[in-house]
């Protein structure tokens, strides 16, 4: 029997470390054989290869299709590609909108996957729910996307690329995603974890009352990837998939750390509520991008973490 290739592009991001410690350890006789890429620096992270010394590292340039050709030369055609690569600050792709475009329509990863001509590689896309323009709840994957900033539009333009030139792939609407620190830890602020911070200092923050997510905890999305990539690797039938993937709850960021703050125990009165509309961010957010998620649950058997019993693991709270 060939071993099951999985490349995770992206793999040293936040999502990607995870995805690539779930596929390389907790699954006994592990079928895959793993591989990930990396960009922002010329080496991967001492830590991370540490952690998953199995794995193949590829320094990889998504604009210009630099490193795919080493790829297949030293791993071969991947079964499954998962694309964790993007530039996911609003703010950042605001100010450069074609860098954005460039980095996350994934032209050089889907051409690259279109020169394999022996079977169809599946794709799994981590889109975002910022798609959507944010003006009712709980939007629902056939729902017209209309997003309100260049992350948002650069994400629609990806989905539209996937779906026109890829004829197998699952692309996933991830909301804000939440949980542990990596093994090689991210420069970017973790949002349970930034809230504990914070609050542990017991001085009055603000949090924004009328902006909705439903936060998703990683290891549910991680999950959910490993459930697409078990069901194309068992059953090898194509998919075309459109999922929302969020958490089980619509909440504000207020809402959010009243949940960080009951369970650390801190004074709920530190927490100020002020709306979205009183700070310039430099880009439009949407108000409310709350998802359904019935789709995702009644495809993959899934249910997400509650939004407290994800605080609770991420804090390491028994």
């Amino acid at each position: 029997m060939e071993r099951k290739r999985v490349l995770v592009v992206g793999g040293t991001g936040y999502l990607g470390q995870h995805l690539l410690q779930a596929i390389s350890s907790g699954i006994k006789d592990n079928p895959y054989d793993v591989a990930f890429t990396h960009h922002s620096s010329a080496t991967p992270p001492h830590l991370l290869l540490q952690a998953i010394p199995h794995a193949l590292p590829f320094y990889v340039d998504l604009l210009t299709g630099d490193g795919f050709l080493s790829i297949s030369q030293k791993f071969g055609q991947p079964h499954v590609v998962v694309n964790c690569a993007a530039l996911s600050v609003p703010r950042v792709c605001e100010k450069d909108p074609v860098s954005a475009m460039s980095v996350n329509v994934p032209t050089s990863l889907v051409n690259w996957l279109s020169s394999f001509t022996q079977r169809h590689t599946l794709l799994i896309h981590l889109s975002t729910d910022q798609v959507y323009e944010g003006v009712k709840s709980f939007y629902k994957e056939e729902d017209e996307t209309v997003p309100v900033n260049v992350y948002g539009k650069s994400k629609v333009e990806a989905e539209r690329f996937i779906s026109q030139n890829c004829s197998n792939f699952a692309i996933l609407r991830s909301s804000i995603i939440y949980g542990p620190q990596t093994v090689s830890p991210v420069p970017k602020s973790l949002p349970i974890q930034w809230m504990d911070g914070v609050l542990s200092k017991g001085e009055q923050v603000e949090f924004f009352y009328d902006e909705f997510r439903c936060p998703v905890y990683v290891k549910d999305l991680v999950a959910v990837i490993l459930s697409l990539t078990n069901r194309w690797v068992s059953e090898e039938k194509q998919m075309q998939v459109l999922l929302n993937v969020g958490g089980p709850d619509r909440l504000s960021r207020v809402q959010m750390a009243e949940a960080v703050a009951r369970v650390k125990g801190y004074n709920p009165s530190l927490i100020k509520p002020v709306s979205a509309s009183s700070v310039d961010r430099g880009v439009l957010s949407p108000a409310d991008i709350s998802m359904d998620i019935s789709k995702l649950v009644q495809m993959l058997n899934i249910l997400p973490t509650s939004f407290e019993d994800g605080v609770k693991l991420t804090l390491a709270i028994a």
